[in-house]
């Protein structure tokens, strides 16, 4: 596992199995987490205490799958899909992205991220992937705060091509709670 995937997400993860093994989906899940603290339009804010991360995160609006050039996406099971932006003080984390595409990614393989024309590139982990450095992280929440959608493609380690579609109605104001709440 990347440093990078150490530190985030731990608390919502297991808040999210424990929801989705009392039978309950992703999206009830983000609704019914004790952690989460305010709802942005499309975007969601949670805080975890122990240790400090405060994070904002949306599942998407649409997807589809693709395989050799055809729809396939009414065969494709997976797991939750959310794109995330981590506030971590105590390790740093200022803005980090990151997506979870509810399957393994192929390896080896990265995942796009298209927002307003503009192409970011995430390296992938198993189910995870992320920018590169808080350079990347830096540019994609900017892109993100102009922006009116993210669309990220990726591809699954059986060759499955999806292509996630988030709103970004929300996320400026998201990014500005989670923030603010992780201040040190």
């Amino acid at each position: 596992m990347t440093a990078r995937a150490k530190g985030g997400h731990v608390a919502f993860a297991l808040a999210l199995a424990g929801a989705i093994l009392a039978g309950t989906n992703g999206a009830q899940a983000q609704e019914e987490s004790t952690n989460r603290v305010a709802a942005k339009t499309d975007w969601s804010v949670f805080v975890e205490d122990s240790p400090r991360e405060c994070w904002g995160v949306s599942a998407p609006k649409s997807w589809q799958a693709q395989r050799n050039g055809s729809d396939v996406t009414d065969d494709v099971l997976r797991g939750d899909i959310l794109l995330f932006v981590t506030f971590r003080p105590g390790s740093g984390a200022a803005g980090e992205v990151s997506f979870t595409g509810g399957y393994p990614f192929a390896g080896g393989s990265t995942a796009t991220v298209e927002i307003g024309g503009q192409e970011y590139q995430m390296f992938t982990d198993g189910e995870w992937a992320w920018p590169a450095d808080a350079e990347s992280d830096a540019a994609i929440v900017e892109a993100m705060k102009a922006g009116a959608e993210a669309t990220v493609t990726a591809v699954s380690s059986r060759g499955t091509t999806t292509i996630d579609t988030f709103s970004l109605m929300g996320f400026t104001a998201a990014m500005e709670d989670a923030e603010s709440r992780c201040a040190e």
